[in-house]
């Protein structure tokens, strides 16, 4: 075996190593604390374009098929921003629904 290969190290072995983060001073961190400066906000339609994983499996929202009719001023304006227009107008409309279960307290 060559001293590069990786081997699994027994438990009495794991258990002696010192751990390298120092937690005590992780959880004195306030939230008001932590600088967000390069992270964007999030948005939802990040959140509609998110990639759901179960126990390592893709799982996939399911999409119904349908027919709509959109004014053309609008349907122009969402294809003009660029490909996904329609998960963009995916997540519009469930902004939509969302907003309207917590106004009506659902």
């Amino acid at each position: 075996m060559s001293k590069n290969s990786s081997t699994v190290k027994s438990p009495e072995v794991q258990k002696k190593r010192k751990p390298k983060t120092d937690w005590a001073r992780v959880d004195a961190i306030r939230d008001e604390d932590i600088d967000y400066s390069d992270i964007p906000p999030i948005t939802p339609e990040m959140f509609a374009k998110g990639v759901v994983k179960k126990g390592g499996v893709l799982v996939r929202r399911v999409k119904q098929p349908v027919t709509l009719r959109v004014k053309a001023d609008v349907l122009e304006w969402f294809k003009a921003r660029g490909k996904g227009y329609q998960t963009e107008m995916n997540a519009v409309l469930e902004a939509y629904v969302k907003a309207h279960n917590e106004a009506e307290g659902k």
